[in-house]
């Protein structure tokens, strides 16, 4: 079983610097929210369902691709509880960037995830390493429930999130 070890920033906008990547479209819906999560995916044309234990930091995680019929059967147990969103990824290092900016009534949310290979990377980390322009106003929210996604995928809108 994977081990996720990653870390959320929400930013004012998108940086330039995710200009380099090339967006990925992304549909996700969660099937079960309560102590974990199960949730589906679709990535452009792939399809995934996903599961994660509790946690902030780190947490278990095990995923599986599945056949577009799955996922299309899927879906609509998910409408009360599911997002979209746009993701670019950059590589910088061994560490990935995504920034993922949010659409429908999450449109104007922009968050950046970085996951590390290991908890000691994760919280020697500095953000301000990276160039992404002084009125991004990167605010860390890795331990805040409400940025998870399968929160975000409960909220009416954008504004509902403490600002």
């Amino acid at each position: 079983m994977k081990q996720e070890i990653e870390r959320k920033w929400r930013l004012n906008r998108l940086p330039a610097i995710a200009s380099y990547a090339d967006p990925i479209q992304i549909r996700q819906g969660y099937l079960m929210t309560d102590e974990g999560e199960l949730r589906i995916r679709a990535k452009n044309d792939e399809y995934f369902l996903t599961v994660k234990g509790g946690g902030d930091l780190s947490r278990n995680e095990w995923e599986t691709p599945i056949p577009d019929w799955v996922f299309q059967l899927l879906w609509p147990k998910t409408e009360s509880r599911s997002l979209e969103k746009i993701r670019y990824s950059l590589n910088y290092g061994d560490l990935t960037l995504e920034f993922d900016v949010y659409l429908g009534r999450l449109a104007g949310l922009v968050i950046l995830e970085i996951e590390f290979p290991d908890k000691a990377a994760a919280q020697a980390f500095d953000l301000k390493h990276f160039q992404l322009g002084a009125d991004t106003g990167a605010e860390e929210v890795t331990y805040d429930q409400n940025f998870k996604n399968k929160n975000l995928a409960n909220w009416l809108s954008v504004q509902n999130i403490r600002t």
